[in-house]
């Protein structure tokens, strides 16, 4: 899912590409995608565009007092097509969702995944804008204090804390690993536990992950629209690295996985060496999950010895 550092890139393009253009044609492939009813996508044709935005994970395409909300969820991912609106480019056929043709090009929404998350609202007026926002604390702007302050409203683990979007916006799967690695800080540690100076070192965590891969993500698209946005990087520290080696320590990256999700983590620089009960295998391992990275070398080795198998 494109989070706060991906999602403010985008809006940054889109401001540069489309601000002070007029919006010719709405184009729906998929009415499913359309999650609002009045006023319809059609109102927003033949306006100008005023700026570009990110709200939490959305992006805001404002047209004076309508504005147009749209959600990537997991798999949504943007395209632009510079062309005139005389000849718009067509929508792909089954990952096509949308197409906004303005005068200068056609902004093309895709989703590869089956299952179509990605959503777009039409509103009018700020009372109904701010009414999609979660709430969350925006991490760049917030003070430390304000920061901790939020991350101990409610008894969540900091995994959970980080990546709820009514607590911290724009913060998901990915950033939440890099940031708790950045902090080396176990993702199951309980938030009405957090020692102070704990605390203060994810708030410096948080801050230089998410400004840094902003920075990243800037460098990297250059003059160009973004059109690499995945939540799995070759230079990320933990995120989508489980069996390969930490960047700090050199220990093998490690996972809990529950339904779509997973949470990967460094047991040497997070959880003191301690392996975290994955749900899944817990269940099926019952007692036989091992505690700590020495035990489960221990079974690597065991694994490897001559005649092991036949005694599984």
């Amino acid at each position: 899912m494109p989070e706060l550092p991906d999602v403010t890139v985008y809006a940054e393009h889109l401001e540069r590409l489309l601000k002070g253009a007029t919006l010719r044609k709405v184009r729906l492939a998929s009415p499913f995608v359309l999650r609002s009813v009045a006023p319809p996508p059609g109102v927003l044709e033949g306006r100008a565009l005023r700026g570009v935005s990110r709200l939490g994970k959305r992006l805001v395409f404002s047209f004076d007092e309508l504005f147009f909300v749209l959600h990537l969820m997991i798999a949504g991912r943007l395209q632009w097509k510079a062309g005139v609106a005389s000849a718009p480019i067509p929508i792909p056929k089954k990952i096509g969702l949308l197409s906004l043709d303005f005068d200068r090009g056609s902004l093309l929404l895709r989703e590869a995944s089956p299952k179509k998350r990605a959503w777009v609202r039409v509103v009018e007026g700020r009372a109904a804008l701010a009414a999609l926002d979660p709430g969350g604390l925006e991490p760049l702007e917030a003070t430390r204090e304000a920061f901790v302050a939020r991350l101990r409203s409610e008894n969540h683990t900091l995994k959970r804390a980080l990546t709820d979007p009514t607590l911290f916006s724009g913060i998901g799967n990915a950033y939440s690993d890099e940031i708790l690695h950045a902090a080396k800080l176990s993702p199951v540690a309980l938030t009405s536990r957090l020692a102070d100076r704990d605390a203060g070192r994810l708030f410096d965590a948080t801050r230089a992950t998410l400004a840094g891969w902003t920075d990243r993500l800037r460098r990297e698209a250059g003059d160009a629209f973004p059109e690499k946005v995945t939540a799995f990087r070759e230079d990320m520290a933990v995120h989508g690295k489980f069996g390969k080696p930490c960047p700090v320590c050199g220990t093998a990256v490690q996972r809990i996985v529950y339904e779509s999700n997973e949470t990967n983590y460094c047991p040497k620089c997070q959880t003191g060496g301690k392996l975290l009960a994955d749900r899944s295998l817990s269940r099926l391992l019952r007692g036989d999950w091992p505690k700590s990275l020495e035990e489960l070398e221990e079974r690597k080795d065991l694994r490897r010895q001559p005649g092991a198998a036949d005694h599984s």
